[in-house]
């Protein structure tokens, strides 16, 4: 038996470059692991995959759940039958912008790499991630990293210092489809100049950096659900390093100092999901 933990990511910025040949986006992110965390128990088992999910809602736990299909593909992938069972406790919120399957399905491969030694390394469990879906390469990898191609394609970047993190999720819940459909109506005109932001993270310049941060998709996002500007601006009253959806949404994340993060909790009244982390840096080897 072993126990993997899937985090939370945010995206400190997400452009989208175009669109490709196989029907996808060209995206360009910088992402961060967080430390909210589902855990994954996984145990062997004679033949096929059960999953067991608790918390959360409406949470499949078939094959069209991200971590049930992430087992089927390590086996696919190995010509091997993994026989495991998968024991889930959700603690990110679905359908949010955090990749909490994505990061699921990431804690799967590692548990299954573990559970029955397969001496995978990190760039075998990326391929059989991007598989799956394409935020499933960085949630294998964690830390702060940029991603480009489809999501799969990851630069290990400066581990970014420790801020606490405060989560925000509206009522309503926005498709990825849908949102990057709707982007491709009317692109954007201005892009985050994501080289730049790069440098002024490794220089240590955090405020120079958070004032070029962007999601190209929130203005999009933002027609669908007012309140995710609403909490951006409450968020960002309370004193914070930055505030910005994450994602496709409709999540608002903000990097803060420790007091910040108590006036916003203290003056929060409220009408949405509130959760309270810290940035989380990792390295799988």
């Amino acid at each position: 038996m072993v126990c993997e933990f899937a985090r939370a990511k945010i995206n400190l910025t997400l452009d989208i470059l175009g669109t490709r040949a196989d029907g996808f986006h060209e995206v360009e992110m910088l992402m961060q692991s967080l430390e909210l965390a589902d855990v994954l128990t996984l145990e062997k088992i004679p033949r096929g995959v059960e999953l067991k999910v608790t918390g959360g809602e409406n949470i499949p736990a078939d094959e069209k759940n991200l971590a049930y299909r992430a087992a089927v593909e390590v086996s696919s992938a190995l010509g091997k039958n993994l026989g495991v069972a998968i024991d889930l406790q959700k603690k990110i919120p679905a359908a949010a912008g955090l990749g909490g399957g994505s990061s699921d399905a990431a804690a799967v491969i590692r548990g299954l790499n573990r559970l029955y030694n397969l001496n995978l390394n990190l760039n075998e469990m990326c391929t059989i991630g991007a598989r799956v879906g394409s935020d499933v390469p960085f949630c294998v990898v964690g830390g702060t990293c940029l991603a480009k191609g489809r999501g799969e394609i990851l630069t290990q970047l400066k581990p970014l210092k420790t801020f606490s993190v405060i989560l925000i999720k509206p009522r309503g819940e926005i498709s990825t489809a849908w949102a990057y459909r709707t982007y491709d109506e009317n692109p954007a005109r201005v892009h985050p100049p994501t080289a730049e932001i790069i440098s002024l993270l490794d220089a240590e310049n955090y405020r120079a950096a958070f004032g070029k941060f962007s999601n190209v998709l929130e203005p999009v996002a933002v027609k669908k659900i007012p309140a995710i500007e609403t909490y951006k601006k409450f968020l960002l009253a309370g004193g914070v390093e930055v505030a910005q959806m994450s994602g496709s949404g409709p999540t608002v994340f903000a990097l803060a100092d420790e007091t910040a993060t108590k006036k916003v909790a203290a003056e929060f009244d409220g009408g949405a999901q509130i959760f309270i982390t810290k940035t989380f840096q990792t390295r799988v080897d």
